[in-house]
């Protein structure tokens, strides 16, 4: 087995645009990543990995867009966009939904760069705003009321995580019945989503080796 486990495109999977699934499949067959050792966890610099596309994967992607278009949500977050594989499910959702926003947040120039056109490949550029820079500043004003957030930070060496940072600043902004999904499993950011305090509920799925999912109750 390579030493990353990608699963697999569901061929029945619930988007059925060709092309959204064209460049879906195109992300996840391309991507890379870096020499045991030598990842994000290790050197924690983002420009580093500039032409890395750490991403979800499919079967996130799909819980995603069955989940957005359930509830009929309008306005999504997109953190962090990378390349833009999150952006794709999202912005789909948005456009079978009958229109909405994708705010989506990206430190790395480059990635914007390939995210916009990789949603302009898919014809979906309409659905997506890519605020470039520190979610901790793109994100603090979303403009009104949010449905759903994908959270996925980039790792932090020390200190409180991007994704305790983000969901702070996101949480108050997501309307009651919305959900969350993070994707990393920081421990930080599960003892505030786990908390009853903070008013969500929450659990664990097994795609990705460990995916959390969160309902705001109040």
């Amino acid at each position: 087995m390579p030493p990353h486990d990608l699963g697999a495109i569901n061929p029945f999977g619930p988007i059925h645009d060709p092309k959204v699934r064209a460049i879906i499949e195109r992300l996840h067959t391309t991507r890379r990543f870096p020499e045991r050792g030598g990842g994000p966890r290790q050197n924690h610099d983002p420009e580093a990995f500039a032409d890395y596309g750490f991403s979800i994967h499919p079967d996130q992607g799909d819980l995603i867009y069955l989940l957005c278009r359930g509830m009929g949500a309008r306005r999504v977050v997109d953190f962090a966009t990378s390349v833009g594989m999150s952006a794709l499910y999202f912005a789909a959702a948005m456009r079978d939904n009958g229109g909405g926003l994708v705010i989506g947040s990206e430190l790395v120039a480059a990635k914007v760069a390939a995210a916009r056109a990789n949603l302009t490949d898919a014809g979906l550029e309409r659905y997506v705003e890519i605020r470039e820079g520190d979610a901790r500043k793109t994100l603090r004003d979303l403009g009104g009321g949010i449905d759903f957030a994908l959270i996925d930070g980039w790792p932090a060496p020390q200190g409180p995580s991007l994704a305790r940072e983000v969901i702070e600043i996101v949480a108050p902004q997501l309307r009651v019945g919305g959900y969350v999904l993070n994707d990393n499993a920081e421990a930080d950011f599960l003892a505030f989503i786990r908390d009853p305090d903070n008013g969500f509920i929450s659990m664990t799925l097994p795609l990705k080796g460990g995916t959390e999912l969160a309902l705001k109750m109040r």
